[in-house]
């Protein structure tokens, strides 16, 4: 399980720093692929094959799906972490993020999340009351 929130920044050569909680979960390997609110997703291997498989069984005859599928597939690699704990982020994901130089990373259960740290910031914070009359939909 990925928590915790920890502020860093991509080197000269493009390369982050995975931190040192996440690192034995990743194994030494990862996915990285672009995020569904501007940010970048980190899954573990086995965690990206659960996603692959949820996203196999998704009707390709609807094109939003189609479109969720090259989003979340086309600029996907698979990184190896370096001695450091480093990973490279592909020019790509960076502009897609919004990457410079400083980010924060968060944990978010079964995946970590990159963000730019300004747009961390402004994605503002949830109102807890309306979130928890939406999570009772889900007997939450």
């Amino acid at each position: 399980m990925f928590m915790g929130t920890y502020y860093n920044s991509i080197d000269d050569k493009n390369r982050m720093i995975i931190p040192s909680k996440h690192r034995d979960q990743l194994g030494g390997r990862c996915v990285l692929t672009k995020g569904l609110d501007k940010c970048l997703y980190i899954y573990t291997l086995e965690d990206w094959a659960k996603q692959v498989e949820k996203i196999t069984a998704l009707p390709e005859s609807n094109p939003e799906i189609r479109k969720f599928i090259r989003h979340f597939a086309a600029n996907a690699v698979e990184c190896e972490l370096d001695k450091q704990g480093r990973i490279c982020l592909p020019a790509e994901l960076r502009s897609y993020a919004a990457i410079t130089k400083e980010m924060v990373t968060v944990g978010a259960i079964r995946r970590i999340e990159i963000w730019a740290e300004e747009a961390f910031k402004s994605a503002g914070t949830m109102d807890t009351n309306e979130f928890a009359s939406a999570l009772e939909e889900y007997s939450f």
